[in-house]
């Protein structure tokens, strides 16, 4: 904790004895905007040159200058060289406290009339410091905030001139916004977002107000791409909408069809040989589920500790790939190195077909068909004809096997 030496601000300075820059007017943040009120001396208390003598002795500043040996003594300083020292040392110590501070005692708080204190409005208060209301207000609220917390007192307690101990600098970014979307919906959202990260909120509302900056930063460099990435697909998980407009963007966008399309193949691929590695069991090309072999178990367990291996931005569709017709080279060598099970293998594939042939001339009607003139090709009768004859010709080879025969 420090003790502020700030001043009431009560009247505009002579254009020529200030400047609009931060650092000569004490301490106004470079990425803040607008001026400040130069210092004047409080009641009761004698001005020699500019400089109160209620004032605190500048802290020292080792310079290289000083490590050179400068022996200018402390009286010969310029004034305004040792106020402007004077001032920096007290914004190092309290940040923008010492500017809140004079917010707080000099701009009337809600509820209290002009007649009632000598206090000003911020509107009034803005006026005299040149600067827009809007940013008093972000003091004011500031402040008002830290009251609530008990960091600093409430507005009705400070007098103007008052002085009080202020807390330290790097607790000020925590109440203090230079941004009014700060206080919306939405900056709130990215405020909280931001604290969540562990990051300054003010960094990210600031990325969140100029779009065009955050495409540019994407399209010219790939970290900042991959960080879009990771976000996004983190609220994709939580966003509905958002989900739905992105799989449109994707289908309507050939480039990004063809590379889901591999990414797909890519990861089913991969699950068949984690499968096997996993559950001990593989599914055959006829689609029967069987036990692995301690062969075919260590193969893909070797392939998949490659795959496991790669880093996220490699290409696994190569490994997966190879890995997957590794693996299926071995599930057929099993199969046929079984008398049982290619037999088994030959009537799942079968039954197969028979299923599959079976549901589509089930789906094959000319109920529909009001006139069958206006359908009628040649063709389609003699196509049913070579099917009728291939159904003759198996059910007759059934027939010679059946039992019943």
């Amino acid at each position: 904790m420090s003790v502020a030496t700030a001043h009431s601000a009560s009247a505009v300075p002579p254009a020529d004895e200030t400047t609009t820059t931060p650092e000569a007017t004490g301490g106004i943040p470079a990425q803040d905007e607008g001026f400040w009120v130069e210092p004047v001396a409080a009641e009761g208390q004698t001005q020699v040159e500019g400089q109160t003598q209620a004032e605190e002795a500048p802290e020292t500043l080792e310079t290289p200058e000083d490590a050179a040996g400068d022996d200018t003594p402390v009286d010969a300083v310029d004034e305004q060289v040792a106020r402007d020292a004077r001032e920096f040392g007290e914004y190092a110590r309290t940040g923008g406290w010492a500017f809140a501070l004079k917010v707080a005692r000099s701009v009337r708080p809600g509820g209290e009339t002009a007649g009632e204190t000598p206090k000003v409005s911020a509107k009034q208060f803005a006026e005299l410091a040149g600067c827009s209301p809007e940013r008093v207000m972000r003091y004011y609220k500031a402040w008002d905030k830290a009251a609530d917390d008990g960091m600093v007192p409430h507005f009705e307690a400070l007098a103007p001139g008052a002085e009080i101990d202020l807390p330290d600098s790097d607790v000020w970014l925590s109440y203090y916004s230079s941004r009014s979307s700060a206080t919306s919906d939405r900056g709130t959202a990215i405020t909280a977002a931001a604290e969540a990260e562990g990051i300054r909120p003010t960094k990210a509302l600031e990325v969140a107000e100029n779009p065009t900056a955050l495409r540019a930063a994407i399209l010219a460099d790939p970290s900042t791409a991959q960080a879009a990435r990771t976000a996004l697909l983190d609220r994709l998980k939580e966003d509905p909408s958002l989900q739905t407009e992105l799989a449109r963007d994707i289908a309507r966008t050939d480039e990004l069809k063809k590379a889901v399309a591999n990414e797909t193949q890519a990861a089913s691929r991969i699950g068949y040989v984690r499968q096997i590695v996993e559950n001990g069991q593989v599914k055959t090309p006829a689609g029967q589920v069987i036990d692995a072999t301690a062969e075919l178990r260590a193969e893909a367990e070797r392939h998949l500790s490659l795959i496991d291996e790669l880093d996220d931005d490699e290409d696994t569709g190569e490994w997966a790939s190879e890995a997957y017709d590794t693996v299926k080279e071995l599930v057929v060598q099993t199969v046929e190195s079984d008398p049982e099970l290619r037999v088994q293998e030959r009537r799942t594939k079968f039954y197969s077909s028979l299923q599959k042939a079976t549901k589509v001339f089930e789906e094959l009607t000319l109920d529909d068909a009001v006139d069958l003139d206006a359908i009628y090709e040649d063709d389609m009768l003699q196509r049913l004809e070579d099917l009728q004859q291939a159904l003759n010709t198996c059910i007759a080879a059934l027939r010679k096997v059946s039992p019943g025969e």
